[in-house]
Protein backbone atom coordinates (compact mmCIF):
# COMPACT_ATOMS: atom_id res chain seq x y z
CA UNK A 1 0.00 0.00 0.00
CA UNK A 2 1.29 3.57 -0.97
CA UNK A 3 2.53 5.29 2.62
CA UNK A 4 3.99 8.38 0.65
CA UNK A 5 2.85 11.91 1.72
CA UNK A 6 -0.33 13.19 0.49
CA UNK A 7 -1.51 17.07 0.62
CA UNK A 8 -3.93 19.29 -1.20
CA UNK A 9 -0.79 20.52 -3.44
CA UNK A 10 -2.20 19.00 -6.69
CA UNK A 11 -5.54 21.22 -6.09
CA UNK A 12 -3.42 24.69 -6.02
CA UNK A 13 -2.90 27.99 -3.67
CA UNK A 14 -6.55 28.98 -4.66
CA UNK A 15 -8.18 25.99 -3.77
CA UNK A 16 -6.47 26.06 -0.38
CA UNK A 17 -6.73 29.19 0.83
CA UNK A 18 -10.64 29.14 -0.36
CA UNK A 19 -10.72 26.07 1.79
CA UNK A 20 -9.50 27.81 5.03
CA UNK A 21 -11.94 30.62 4.22
CA UNK A 22 -14.92 28.75 4.23
CA UNK A 23 -13.77 27.21 7.49
CA UNK A 24 -13.47 30.48 9.10
CA UNK A 25 -16.85 31.45 8.24
CA UNK A 26 -18.78 28.31 7.79
CA UNK A 27 -18.97 26.51 11.31
CA UNK A 28 -20.73 23.45 10.14
CA UNK A 29 -18.80 22.91 7.96
CA UNK A 30 -15.46 23.31 10.12
CA UNK A 31 -16.98 20.87 12.75
CA UNK A 32 -17.68 18.11 9.36
CA UNK A 33 -14.33 18.51 8.41
CA UNK A 34 -12.25 18.33 11.32
CA UNK A 35 -12.94 15.17 11.75
CA UNK A 36 -10.85 14.11 9.06
CA UNK A 37 -8.78 16.73 8.40
CA UNK A 38 -5.06 16.35 9.04
CA UNK A 39 -3.38 20.07 9.29
CA UNK A 40 -0.20 18.83 7.08
CA UNK A 41 -2.75 18.39 4.16
CA UNK A 42 -2.24 21.88 3.63
CA UNK A 43 0.74 22.27 1.91
CA UNK A 44 1.16 26.40 3.02
CA UNK A 45 2.68 27.41 6.41
CA UNK A 46 0.75 30.28 7.13
CA UNK A 47 -2.45 28.72 6.02
CA UNK A 48 -1.74 25.84 8.53
CA UNK A 49 -1.11 28.35 11.09
CA UNK A 50 -4.93 29.83 10.23
CA UNK A 51 -6.35 26.32 10.84
CA UNK A 52 -4.84 25.74 13.78
CA UNK A 53 -5.72 29.01 15.24
CA UNK A 54 -9.63 28.34 14.79
CA UNK A 55 -9.12 24.66 16.32
CA UNK A 56 -7.23 26.07 19.11
CA UNK A 57 -10.06 28.58 19.81
CA UNK A 58 -12.42 26.48 19.40
CA UNK A 59 -11.48 23.63 21.77
CA UNK A 60 -10.60 26.51 24.41
CA UNK A 61 -14.00 28.29 24.33
CA UNK A 62 -15.93 25.62 22.75
CA UNK A 63 -17.51 28.22 20.22
CA UNK A 64 -16.72 29.18 16.38
CA UNK A 65 -14.47 32.44 16.38
CA UNK A 66 -15.84 35.22 14.25
CA UNK A 67 -14.15 37.35 11.67
CA UNK A 68 -14.03 39.73 14.44
CA UNK A 69 -11.71 37.46 17.04
CA UNK A 70 -9.46 36.10 14.40
CA UNK A 71 -8.48 39.66 13.69
CA UNK A 72 -7.66 39.85 17.50
CA UNK A 73 -5.79 36.37 17.49
CA UNK A 74 -3.70 37.61 14.44
CA UNK A 75 -2.55 40.58 15.76
CA UNK A 76 -1.48 39.51 19.18
CA UNK A 77 -1.08 35.76 18.93
CA UNK A 78 1.25 35.01 15.94
CA UNK A 79 4.40 36.56 17.71
CA UNK A 80 6.22 32.93 17.61
CA UNK A 81 6.06 32.47 14.17
CA UNK A 82 8.59 33.51 11.60
CA UNK A 83 8.50 37.49 10.32
CA UNK A 84 7.44 35.88 7.07
CA UNK A 85 4.92 33.70 8.12
CA UNK A 86 3.37 36.60 9.89
CA UNK A 87 3.41 39.00 6.94
CA UNK A 88 1.49 36.12 4.84
CA UNK A 89 -0.95 35.34 6.98
CA UNK A 90 -1.82 38.86 7.49
CA UNK A 91 -1.79 39.43 3.77
CA UNK A 92 -4.44 36.34 3.02
CA UNK A 93 -6.40 37.69 6.29
CA UNK A 94 -6.84 40.81 4.23
CA UNK A 95 -7.83 39.21 1.24
CA UNK A 96 -10.50 37.23 3.29
CA UNK A 97 -11.74 39.92 4.38
CA UNK A 98 -12.17 42.08 1.44
CA UNK A 99 -13.77 39.28 -0.94
CA UNK A 100 -15.94 36.24 -0.13
CA UNK A 101 -15.55 32.84 -1.84
CA UNK A 102 -17.47 32.72 -5.12
CA UNK A 103 -20.56 30.95 -4.02
CA UNK A 104 -20.40 28.50 -7.26
CA UNK A 105 -17.33 26.96 -6.27
CA UNK A 106 -17.63 26.76 -2.34
CA UNK A 107 -19.36 23.58 -2.98
CA UNK A 108 -16.65 21.58 -5.04
CA UNK A 109 -14.18 23.04 -2.30
CA UNK A 110 -15.90 21.54 0.54
CA UNK A 111 -16.78 18.12 -1.72
CA UNK A 112 -13.60 18.20 -2.98
CA UNK A 113 -11.85 18.64 0.41
CA UNK A 114 -14.05 16.46 2.08
CA UNK A 115 -13.50 13.23 -0.09
CA UNK A 116 -9.53 13.70 0.24
CA UNK A 117 -9.68 13.69 3.91
CA UNK A 118 -12.45 10.68 4.30
CA UNK A 119 -10.38 8.36 1.05
CA UNK A 120 -7.04 9.46 4.25
CA UNK A 121 -8.74 8.09 6.98
CA UNK A 122 -9.70 5.22 5.33
CA UNK A 123 -6.57 4.46 4.18
CA UNK A 124 -4.77 5.01 7.54
CA UNK A 125 -7.83 2.67 9.06
CA UNK A 126 -6.99 -0.14 6.14
CA UNK A 127 -3.18 0.11 6.89
CA UNK A 128 -4.21 -0.24 11.22
CA UNK A 129 -6.26 -3.27 10.25
CA UNK A 130 -3.41 -5.33 8.42
CA UNK A 131 -2.06 -6.53 11.99
CA UNK A 132 -5.50 -7.19 13.24
CA UNK A 133 -6.34 -9.12 10.06
CA UNK A 134 -3.21 -11.03 10.91
CA UNK A 135 -4.53 -12.24 14.41
CA UNK A 136 -8.12 -12.56 12.90
CA UNK A 137 -9.46 -9.61 14.86
CA UNK A 138 -12.62 -9.34 12.86
CA UNK A 139 -14.92 -7.89 14.98
CA UNK A 140 -12.01 -5.55 15.76
CA UNK A 141 -11.66 -4.72 12.16
CA UNK A 142 -15.08 -3.90 11.38
CA UNK A 143 -15.11 -1.88 14.24
CA UNK A 144 -12.15 0.18 12.39
CA UNK A 145 -13.49 0.37 9.37
CA UNK A 146 -16.97 1.75 10.60
CA UNK A 147 -15.72 4.14 12.90
CA UNK A 148 -13.49 5.42 9.61
CA UNK A 149 -16.43 5.46 7.08
CA UNK A 150 -18.80 7.49 10.11
CA UNK A 151 -15.79 10.79 9.96
CA UNK A 152 -16.68 13.28 7.89
CA UNK A 153 -20.25 13.07 7.60
CA UNK A 154 -22.31 15.95 7.85
CA UNK A 155 -23.18 16.89 11.62
CA UNK A 156 -25.04 19.93 11.13
CA UNK A 157 -28.19 20.25 12.94
CA UNK A 158 -28.87 23.86 12.62
CA UNK A 159 -28.02 27.08 14.28
CA UNK A 160 -26.31 25.93 17.53
CA UNK A 161 -27.54 28.59 20.19
CA UNK A 162 -24.27 28.04 22.01
CA UNK A 163 -21.86 26.84 19.48
CA UNK A 164 -22.99 29.51 17.05
CA UNK A 165 -23.03 32.54 20.15
CA UNK A 166 -20.59 34.83 18.83
CA UNK A 167 -22.15 34.34 15.48
CA UNK A 168 -25.52 36.45 16.46
CA UNK A 169 -22.90 39.65 17.88
CA UNK A 170 -21.19 40.05 14.57
CA UNK A 171 -22.58 42.86 11.78
CA UNK A 172 -23.71 40.68 8.98
CA UNK A 173 -23.51 43.20 5.48
CA UNK A 174 -26.72 43.73 4.05
CA UNK A 175 -24.64 45.43 1.21
CA UNK A 176 -27.89 47.57 -0.03
CA UNK A 177 -28.33 49.07 -3.19
CA UNK A 178 -30.09 52.64 -3.37
CA UNK A 179 -33.93 53.18 -4.36
CA UNK A 180 -32.84 56.47 -5.60
CA UNK A 181 -34.82 57.79 -3.29
CA UNK A 182 -33.74 59.33 -0.05
CA UNK A 183 -37.23 59.03 1.64
CA UNK A 184 -37.06 55.29 0.86
CA UNK A 185 -33.40 54.41 1.74
CA UNK A 186 -33.90 56.05 5.07
CA UNK A 187 -36.27 53.63 6.10
CA UNK A 188 -35.24 50.67 4.90
CA UNK A 189 -31.50 51.30 5.77
CA UNK A 190 -30.10 52.82 2.62
CA UNK A 191 -32.35 50.42 0.06
CA UNK A 192 -32.88 46.43 -0.67
CA UNK A 193 -30.11 44.43 0.79
CA UNK A 194 -28.56 40.99 -0.68
CA UNK A 195 -30.31 37.98 -0.03
CA UNK A 196 -34.29 40.14 0.05
CA UNK A 197 -36.85 40.33 -2.60
CA UNK A 198 -38.85 43.74 -3.07
CA UNK A 199 -41.95 44.25 -4.57
CA UNK A 200 -43.85 47.29 -6.03
CA UNK A 201 -47.16 46.72 -6.56
CA UNK A 202 -49.60 48.58 -9.19
CA UNK A 203 -52.85 48.21 -11.33
CA UNK A 204 -52.62 47.84 -14.73
CA UNK A 205 -50.88 50.86 -16.21
CA UNK A 206 -50.09 52.75 -13.34
CA UNK A 207 -46.36 52.32 -14.23
CA UNK A 208 -44.73 49.15 -12.50
CA UNK A 209 -42.44 48.77 -15.44
CA UNK A 210 -41.18 52.60 -15.45
CA UNK A 211 -40.80 52.41 -11.48
CA UNK A 212 -38.20 48.95 -11.92
CA UNK A 213 -36.78 50.71 -14.45
CA UNK A 214 -35.90 53.85 -12.47
CA UNK A 215 -34.39 51.02 -9.49
CA UNK A 216 -32.48 49.65 -12.13
CA UNK A 217 -30.97 52.50 -13.36
CA UNK A 218 -30.14 54.16 -9.99
CA UNK A 219 -28.01 50.70 -9.59
CA UNK A 220 -26.69 50.89 -12.75
CA UNK A 221 -25.27 54.52 -12.09
CA UNK A 222 -24.38 53.23 -8.78
CA UNK A 223 -21.42 51.10 -10.28
CA UNK A 224 -23.88 47.86 -9.85
CA UNK A 225 -24.50 44.70 -12.55
CA UNK A 226 -27.95 45.01 -13.35
CA UNK A 227 -29.92 42.28 -14.94
CA UNK A 228 -33.62 42.99 -16.48
CA UNK A 229 -35.57 39.95 -16.87
CA UNK A 230 -38.79 41.40 -19.41
CA UNK A 231 -41.48 39.13 -19.90
CA UNK A 232 -43.80 41.49 -21.15
CA UNK A 233 -42.36 44.20 -23.04
CA UNK A 234 -39.16 43.80 -26.06
CA UNK A 235 -35.51 44.19 -24.78
CA UNK A 236 -34.74 47.57 -27.07
CA UNK A 237 -38.37 49.17 -25.57
CA UNK A 238 -36.81 48.82 -22.12
CA UNK A 239 -33.56 49.36 -23.14
CA UNK A 240 -34.83 52.53 -24.36
CA UNK A 241 -36.71 53.41 -21.38
CA UNK A 242 -33.18 53.15 -19.38
CA UNK A 243 -31.91 55.37 -21.87
CA UNK A 244 -34.85 57.77 -21.06
CA UNK A 245 -33.81 57.24 -17.66
CA UNK A 246 -30.88 57.72 -17.15
CA UNK A 247 -30.57 60.85 -19.49
CA UNK A 248 -33.25 62.60 -19.07
CA UNK A 249 -34.73 62.43 -22.52
CA UNK A 250 -38.18 62.42 -23.63
CA UNK A 251 -38.71 58.39 -25.34
CA UNK A 252 -39.90 60.06 -28.17
CA UNK A 253 -36.53 62.06 -28.94
CA UNK A 254 -34.63 59.08 -28.13
CA UNK A 255 -33.99 58.59 -31.86
CA UNK A 256 -33.27 61.81 -32.65
CA UNK A 257 -30.68 62.72 -29.68
CA UNK A 258 -28.68 59.12 -30.33
CA UNK A 259 -25.26 60.43 -30.19
CA UNK A 260 -26.05 62.61 -27.53
CA UNK A 261 -27.31 60.16 -25.35
CA UNK A 262 -24.50 57.46 -26.24
CA UNK A 263 -22.29 60.13 -25.11
CA UNK A 264 -23.66 60.19 -21.73
CA UNK A 265 -23.98 56.18 -21.56
CA UNK A 266 -20.78 55.55 -22.26
CA UNK A 267 -18.80 56.20 -19.19
CA UNK A 268 -21.32 54.46 -17.11
CA UNK A 269 -19.71 52.71 -13.74
CA UNK A 270 -22.23 49.82 -13.98
CA UNK A 271 -22.97 47.42 -16.86
CA UNK A 272 -26.54 46.32 -17.84
CA UNK A 273 -28.15 43.00 -19.51
CA UNK A 274 -31.81 42.87 -20.73
CA UNK A 275 -32.90 39.75 -21.11
CA UNK A 276 -36.29 39.05 -22.94
CA UNK A 277 -38.52 36.17 -22.42
CA UNK A 278 -41.93 35.55 -24.11
CA UNK A 279 -44.61 35.85 -21.45
CA UNK A 280 -45.02 32.68 -19.44
CA UNK A 281 -42.16 30.64 -21.02
CA UNK A 282 -39.67 31.53 -18.86
CA UNK A 283 -39.55 29.64 -15.33
CA UNK A 284 -37.72 29.85 -12.44
CA UNK A 285 -34.75 26.93 -13.64
CA UNK A 286 -35.06 29.34 -17.13
CA UNK A 287 -33.76 32.01 -15.16
CA UNK A 288 -31.12 30.42 -12.81
CA UNK A 289 -29.28 28.67 -15.84
CA UNK A 290 -29.11 32.14 -17.47
CA UNK A 291 -27.52 33.69 -14.29
CA UNK A 292 -24.77 30.86 -14.33
CA UNK A 293 -24.38 31.10 -18.39
CA UNK A 294 -23.75 34.91 -17.25
CA UNK A 295 -21.43 34.12 -14.57
CA UNK A 296 -19.30 32.08 -16.85
CA UNK A 297 -18.93 34.51 -18.97
CA UNK A 298 -17.91 36.92 -16.28
CA UNK A 299 -20.80 38.48 -15.44
CA UNK A 300 -21.93 38.39 -11.53
CA UNK A 301 -25.49 40.34 -11.36
CA UNK A 302 -25.33 42.93 -8.15
CA UNK A 303 -29.21 43.40 -8.71
CA UNK A 304 -31.60 41.61 -10.52
CA UNK A 305 -35.12 43.41 -12.26
CA UNK A 306 -37.94 40.58 -12.57
CA UNK A 307 -40.69 42.02 -14.66
CA UNK A 308 -42.98 40.65 -13.55
CA UNK A 309 -42.88 37.52 -11.40
CA UNK A 310 -47.02 36.97 -12.11
CA UNK A 311 -45.52 36.21 -15.81
CA UNK A 312 -43.20 33.96 -14.72
CA UNK A 313 -44.38 29.99 -16.14
CA UNK A 314 -45.11 27.93 -13.20
CA UNK A 315 -43.40 24.68 -12.52
CA UNK A 316 -46.21 22.56 -10.93
CA UNK A 317 -49.19 20.57 -12.35
CA UNK A 318 -51.39 23.06 -14.31
CA UNK A 319 -53.85 21.82 -12.22
CA UNK A 320 -52.51 23.58 -9.33
CA UNK A 321 -54.34 26.31 -8.35
CA UNK A 322 -53.07 29.68 -9.48
CA UNK A 323 -52.36 31.44 -6.12
CA UNK A 324 -49.40 28.21 -5.04
CA UNK A 325 -48.08 28.50 -8.17
CA UNK A 326 -47.50 32.19 -7.82
CA UNK A 327 -46.60 31.57 -3.95
CA UNK A 328 -43.96 29.57 -5.13
CA UNK A 329 -42.54 31.50 -7.98
CA UNK A 330 -42.00 34.28 -5.25
CA UNK A 331 -40.39 31.58 -2.54
CA UNK A 332 -38.36 30.54 -5.51
CA UNK A 333 -37.25 34.26 -6.58
CA UNK A 334 -36.12 34.86 -2.65
CA UNK A 335 -33.77 31.43 -3.03
CA UNK A 336 -32.33 33.45 -6.30
CA UNK A 337 -31.92 35.70 -4.52
CA UNK A 338 -29.93 34.17 -1.37
CA UNK A 339 -27.88 31.78 -3.45
CA UNK A 340 -26.67 34.69 -6.09
CA UNK A 341 -26.65 37.32 -3.17
CA UNK A 342 -28.10 40.40 -4.65
CA UNK A 343 -31.19 42.12 -4.16
CA UNK A 344 -34.34 41.06 -6.33
CA UNK A 345 -36.73 44.16 -7.48
CA UNK A 346 -40.26 42.46 -9.11
CA UNK A 347 -43.85 43.59 -9.35
CA UNK A 348 -47.44 42.72 -9.03
CA UNK A 349 -50.64 43.40 -10.51
CA UNK A 350 -53.55 44.32 -8.26
CA UNK A 351 -56.93 43.37 -8.64
CA UNK A 352 -59.74 45.36 -9.82
CA UNK A 353 -60.52 47.07 -6.62
CA UNK A 354 -56.83 48.96 -6.97
CA UNK A 355 -57.57 50.37 -10.52
CA UNK A 356 -58.48 53.74 -9.80
CA UNK A 357 -57.97 53.54 -6.11
CA UNK A 358 -56.14 56.40 -3.84
CA UNK A 359 -53.53 54.14 -1.62
CA UNK A 360 -53.38 50.89 -2.59
CA UNK A 361 -52.48 48.49 0.41
CA UNK A 362 -51.81 44.77 0.57
CA UNK A 363 -55.75 43.47 0.32
CA UNK A 364 -55.53 44.33 -3.14
CA UNK A 365 -53.00 42.81 -4.50
CA UNK A 366 -53.93 40.20 -7.31
CA UNK A 367 -54.40 36.45 -6.82
CA UNK A 368 -51.85 35.61 -4.24
CA UNK A 369 -51.52 37.03 -0.79
CA UNK A 370 -49.46 34.73 0.58
CA UNK A 371 -46.75 36.74 -2.21
CA UNK A 372 -46.83 39.30 0.28
CA UNK A 373 -45.23 36.77 3.36
CA UNK A 374 -41.98 36.17 1.23
CA UNK A 375 -41.18 39.70 0.33
CA UNK A 376 -38.62 41.84 2.16
CA UNK A 377 -39.80 44.85 0.93
CA UNK A 378 -43.28 45.87 -0.48
CA UNK A 379 -44.90 49.30 -1.61
CA UNK A 380 -47.96 50.22 -3.95
CA UNK A 381 -47.62 52.95 -6.41
CA UNK A 382 -51.48 54.18 -7.15
CA UNK A 383 -52.23 56.94 -10.00
CA UNK A 384 -55.75 58.31 -10.05
CA UNK A 385 -56.56 59.22 -14.03
CA UNK A 386 -56.58 63.11 -12.37
CA UNK A 387 -53.19 61.57 -11.08
CA UNK A 388 -52.15 60.83 -14.48
CA UNK A 389 -53.28 64.13 -15.74
CA UNK A 390 -50.58 65.78 -13.23
CA UNK A 391 -47.90 63.95 -13.20
CA UNK A 392 -49.00 63.07 -9.84
CA UNK A 393 -49.63 59.67 -7.64
CA UNK A 394 -48.76 58.47 -4.48
CA UNK A 395 -46.41 55.53 -2.74
CA UNK A 396 -47.38 53.25 0.07
CA UNK A 397 -44.97 51.43 2.11
CA UNK A 398 -46.54 48.44 2.84
CA UNK A 399 -44.15 46.16 4.30
CA UNK A 400 -40.61 47.02 5.27
CA UNK A 401 -38.22 43.90 7.68
CA UNK A 402 -35.80 46.69 8.28
CA UNK A 403 -37.87 49.94 9.11
CA UNK A 404 -40.91 51.42 9.53
CA UNK A 405 -44.34 50.62 6.95
CA UNK A 406 -47.68 52.47 7.01
CA UNK A 407 -46.41 55.74 5.44
CA UNK A 408 -47.99 57.01 2.28
CA UNK A 409 -45.47 59.27 0.00
CA UNK A 410 -46.83 61.45 -2.74
CA UNK A 411 -44.67 61.16 -6.15
CA UNK A 412 -44.09 62.69 -9.42
CA UNK A 413 -44.17 60.94 -12.24
CA UNK A 414 -43.46 61.97 -15.82
CA UNK A 415 -43.75 58.63 -17.81
CA UNK A 416 -42.64 60.53 -20.80
CA UNK A 417 -39.35 60.73 -19.56
CA UNK A 418 -39.24 57.70 -16.65
CA UNK A 419 -38.56 60.36 -14.31
CA UNK A 420 -40.13 59.26 -11.10
CA UNK A 421 -39.83 61.48 -7.50
CA UNK A 422 -40.88 60.63 -4.41
CA UNK A 423 -41.73 64.14 -2.47
CA UNK A 424 -40.10 64.16 0.93
CA UNK A 425 -42.80 64.17 3.78
CA UNK A 426 -44.47 61.12 4.45
CA UNK A 427 -48.01 61.86 5.97
CA UNK A 428 -48.71 61.96 9.87
CA UNK A 429 -50.22 58.51 11.23
CA UNK A 430 -53.43 61.27 11.94
CA UNK A 431 -53.44 62.24 8.40
CA UNK A 432 -52.63 58.54 6.95
CA UNK A 433 -55.91 57.58 8.79
CA UNK A 434 -57.79 60.31 7.48
CA UNK A 435 -56.33 59.82 4.05
CA UNK A 436 -56.68 55.80 3.95
CA UNK A 437 -60.59 56.05 5.19
CA UNK A 438 -61.24 59.16 2.99
CA UNK A 439 -59.93 56.98 -0.05
CA UNK A 440 -61.79 53.67 0.71
CA UNK A 441 -65.13 55.66 1.13
CA UNK A 442 -64.34 57.82 -1.97
CA UNK A 443 -63.97 54.48 -3.88
CA UNK A 444 -66.67 52.93 -2.64
CA UNK A 445 -68.56 55.79 -3.86
CA UNK A 446 -67.18 55.30 -7.47
CA UNK A 447 -68.14 51.80 -7.70
CA UNK A 448 -71.37 52.24 -6.08
CA UNK A 449 -72.06 54.98 -8.88
CA UNK A 450 -70.09 52.62 -11.66
CA UNK A 451 -72.70 50.08 -10.57
CA UNK A 452 -75.92 52.27 -10.55
CA UNK A 453 -75.42 53.40 -14.38
CA UNK A 454 -74.38 49.30 -15.36
CA UNK A 455 -77.93 48.40 -13.23
CA UNK A 456 -79.80 51.37 -14.95
CA UNK A 457 -78.54 50.50 -18.38
CA UNK A 458 -79.63 46.78 -18.17
CA UNK A 459 -82.97 47.86 -17.19
CA UNK A 460 -83.77 49.82 -20.65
Amino acid sequence: MDKTKQDFSKFGKNFQENLCHLILDDRPFADQIFEVLDINFLELTYLRVFVNKIKSYKKKYGVHPTRKVMTSILRTGIAEEQDSVQKMLRDYYARVLSQEVDHSESGYIKDTALDFCKKQKLQEAMIECVPLLKKSSFDQVAKVINNALKLGTSNDLGYDYMKDFEARFEKKARDPVTTGWDSLDDISKGGLGKGELGVVIAPTGAGKSMVLVHLGSKALQEGKNVVHYTLELADVVVANRYDSCITGYHLNDITTFKEQIYDELKDLPGKLIVKEYPTRSANIQTIKNHIEKMKNQDFTPDVIIVDYADLIKPEGSSREEKRHQLEAIYEELRGISQEVGCPIWTASQTNRSGLNAEVITMESISEAFNKCFVADFIFSVSRTVEDKNTNGGRIFIAKNRNGPDGLIYPIFMDTANVKIKVLPKALEQEELDDFVKNAAKRQKEVLQEKYNKFKGGSKK
